[in-house]
């Protein structure tokens, strides 16, 4: 499970495929960052596969997995978008849209026919894509005198930071770079150094 300064997602796009009965089901995965991304590769999929069926997804969005949808295009209510979303889960994944399109064979499947379908096409999209873990840093620049020079570096170095850039003249400035869920426990410390002013530069996800 990854913890609050990373998340899994995926590294490129994969694509898998099941079948049953005659019916095909491809199942297409993205790594994505916005619902207006998702909307705009849900509508070139259906131009893609427009004499396909039915075009099922689920997608999961944001660092605590906290925006998801799924969809069933047709199919019976919780047989194809519930158990896309379902392995997107199982896999602990998010920024993820794993569409799957079903070109129909001309046999029913029944609702555990299709939840297995489903299901199996999206895991092996999933089995084909690079899984890869996102880590969340800030960073912030310090201003600080000569004389609180050994107060930063004890912190920066009991704490195992990264200074990222340095400049020295009248004041020191020393760039660095924290773990995102230990951010304000870190100021917190650099604050009681008289003199000592910090400044939130960006955040980075690597």
């Amino acid at each position: 499970m990854a913890g609050s300064d990373t998340y899994l997602t995926i590294k490129n796009f994969a694509q898998g495929i099941y079948k049953e009965k005659g019916s095909t089901f491809i199942s297409l995965a993205y790594p994505v960052r916005t619902v207006d991304e998702i909307k705009s590769i849900l509508g070139e999929t259906k131009k893609d596969h427009h004499s396909a069926r039915h075009h099922c997804f689920a997608y999961i969005l944001g660092q605590n997995r906290e925006i998801w949808r799924s969809g069933d295009d047709g199919e019976p209510s919780g047989t194809a978008g519930k158990p896309i979303l379902t392995q997107i889960r199982s896999h602990g994944l998010t920024n993820v849209l794993i569409i799957v399109v079903r070109y129909f064979g001309g046999r029913l499947l029944g609702t555990g026919g299709l939840i297995n379908a489903y299901r199996s096409a999206a895991a092996d999209a999933i089995k084909n894509c690079e899984i890869v873990k996102i880590r969340l840093h800030d960073f912030f620049m310090l201003e600080f005198q000569y004389h609180g020079m050994s107060s930063v570096m004890k912190i920066v170095r009991d704490h195992d930071l990264d200074i990222t850039g340095q400049e020295f003249g009248e004041t020191c400035r020393i760039s660095i770079k924290v773990e995102k869920s230990s951010a304000q426990s870190i100021l917190s410390l650099l604050s009681r150094i008289e003199g000592l002013k910090y400044t939130f530069l960006y955040a980075s996800q690597e």
